[in-house]
This record gives C-alpha cells, structure tokens and sequence, in this order.
C-alpha cells in the first residue's frame, strides 16, 4: 500500500502520451472553386491558428480552389470531430470577411482523416505543398477516391459528394 507522499509521486511520474499525425483533406461546398489564390495563404494561416488553439499544431496546410489538405498532430485532449468542426467553422466565418464574393462560401459538410507514420510525413508534406503542380493534372474527386482506397475507407459515392 502506497502511503500519500507515494501517491502524489507516482501521480507526478504518470503521463498519457501521444503523436497521433492526421492527413485532414476537405472541400468547399460543390467543390466551387474559392478561395482565390491571394486569399489561399492566409487562410491556411488562420486555420493554422484555430489547429493551435485547439492543441492540434498544424505540420502543414495546402490546397487549391477546392479544396484542403492539412497534416496535423491531433490533440490527445479533443476529438478528431471537434478539432474540424472548429476549423471549418472558424475558417469559413473569416472567410467571409474577406471580401464580397466570399459572402455565401461554404465548406463541404464532410471530410476524410487519416492517419499517417512519422515516415510519410516529408513525402506527405511535400505533397501537400506541391497541390498546384498536382491539380492541373488530377482533379479533386479523383485524387479522393485515391486516397479512400489507399487507406481502405469503404464509402457510399452517393454521400461522399456535397
């Protein structure tokens, strides 16, 4: 039996520990092409913001006019659920302070997340940051549906797209 003073020190040693690395990947509604390219950047540091203010560091953000990719660390503290949630709806309020022809802007409802290696991440970050160079061959739904069957994600194309 543990006398208090040994409580408090096994307390003080125990720790919950986690590096759980998620590929966040999102688009706007009906894949309309917004935001523009002068916008993009700041977006995505302001998504980087909320990541963080949800204990959720961004490693890196990119995307084209439909849509995002993120890879983040997700916060042990909060669902993977929440932590998008926060994002879109965050990022999609700023957005629309952003000028008049973001007045009706809109992310897709939906999203796919997954996990990934601490050895994808140089090959995933690059990938992400070279999306402009990908898209003008690969369009979005495509590049999707790649990625739901390389990570074995059964899915209903009915529901998929918004």
């Amino acid at each position: 039996m543990l006398s208090a003073c040994g409580r408090e020190r096994e307390a003080a040693l125990a720790q919950s520990l986690s590096m759980n690395l998620v590929h966040l990947v999102y688009s706007t509604k009906h894949r309309e092409e917004l935001p523009t390219a002068a916008v993009r950047p700041k977006l995505f540091a302001y998504q980087a913001g909320v990541f963080r203010k949800w204990d959720s560091p961004a490693v890196v953000i990119g995307g084209v006019a439909d849509h995002v990719h993120a890879l983040f660390v997700l916060s042990k503290k909060h669902a993977l659920s929440k932590v998008v949630e926060e994002v879109k709806k965050a990022s999609s309020k700023w957005i629309k302070t952003q000028g008049d022809e973001f007045s009706t802007f809109r992310w897709q409802n939906g999203y796919g997340a997954f996990s990934i290696g601490n050895s994808q991440v140089e090959r995933l970050r690059l990938y992400i940051e070279r999306q402009e160079e990908h898209h003008r061959t690969t369009p979005y739904q495509e590049e999707f549906r790649k990625f739901l069957k390389r990570y074995g994600v059964e899915w209903d194309e009915r529901y998929v797209w918004d």
